[in-house]
């Protein structure tokens, strides 16, 4: 099942990525610059079959996550969805005919080396289908309290340090999102029926639009290059732990701990490469 999940959390990834792409491409391409013009005007990329494309590759995508955290660990699923930076590098590469540099593709097999190194020494694997209320009682206060402070020292803040505590305030809300559709998806084998009665399903929808719209906060802060990092490792790694003190998953620690430590730490640096990568940050569009 493993196996699958990791197949399901790459081809998610895949589509996030292809997705980002084709909507950036619909909103660049043979378009006027319309920043005078009406409110139908400036968004009218909406209408473009690239766009329409991208929208239902995130539907898709979104239910191969699904599937991914109904069939594999939490801590298994979400480090593997960090897949969807590389993903973007090479379909942006393809789509825009900007050959990425040298210094992309070695920080390139630099993210995809760190990512398979740690899950190979974590090897996530057990847990359970549900979790209690009280886990999440236990985990929610903290991290919410963690989310407000961060909150409220990010608007003092501008530039790359505010994008980077955005950033890891919309990593907190991934993570718990991703955590509550695992746990709703345990709860479909007593019937569907009784799915829209649990309190997960909905506290999964409010948390995930939470997140959407700090993430948007989150880009407009700073640079891609100080919230993505934030983003990934921050998801990444919450929801590694929240895999272990939720659903009582497994991970190998000991003597592997340096080394996974080590893996983080280059993951963490070719993300910061890669997020200054034009192609990565959208800024291929200067060339269209």
């Amino acid at each position: 099942m493993i196996v699958l999940s990791v197949a399901l959390a790459l081809f998610a990834a895949l589509g996030n990525a292809a997705a980002s792409v084709l909507q950036r491409r619909a909103a660049v391409v043979d378009l006027p610059d319309a920043s005078g013009g009406s409110l139908v005007d400036r968004f009218g990329f909406v209408r473009r079959p690239a766009w329409r494309w991208g929208a239902g590759l995130l539907v898709v995508s979104g239910v191969a996550q699904a599937l991914a955290l109904a069939t594999g660990p939490l801590s298994v699923v979400q480090p593997v969805m960090a897949t969807e930076l590389l993903f973007t590098l090479v379909l942006a590469a393809v789509a825009f005919r900007w050959p990425p540099g040298t210094q992309t593709w070695v920080a390139f097999f630099g993210m995809a080396l760190g990512l398979a190194v740690f899950l190979l020494l974590a090897d996530p694997a057990g847990g359970v289908e549900t979790v209690p209320p009280k886990r999440w009682l236990i985990s929610a206060v903290p991290a919410v309290a963690v989310s407000i402070v961060l909150v409220v020292v990010g608007t003092r803040l501008r530039g790359s340090a505010r994008a980077a505590l955005l950033g890891s305030v919309t990593a907190i809300g991934f993570s718990f999102t991703a955590a509550l559709i695992k746990d709703v998806l345990g709860l479909v084998p007593g019937g569907l029926g009784d799915l829209f009665t649990t309190w997960q399903i909905y506290a999964a929808a409010a948390v995930g639009l939470g997140s959407f719209l700090m993430l948007q906060a989150t880009l407009r802060a700073g640079s891609l290059a100080a919230s993505q990092p934030a983003l990934t490792l921050g998801d990444s790694l919450l929801s590694v732990v929240l895999g272990v003190s939720l659903f009582e998953e497994r991970i190998s620690l000991g003597w592997r701990v340096l080394p996974e430590v080590a893996s983080l730490g280059l993951i963490a640096f070719a993300c910061v490469r890669l997020s200054t990568s034009p192609l990565v940050s959208g800024k291929e569009a200067q060339r269209w």
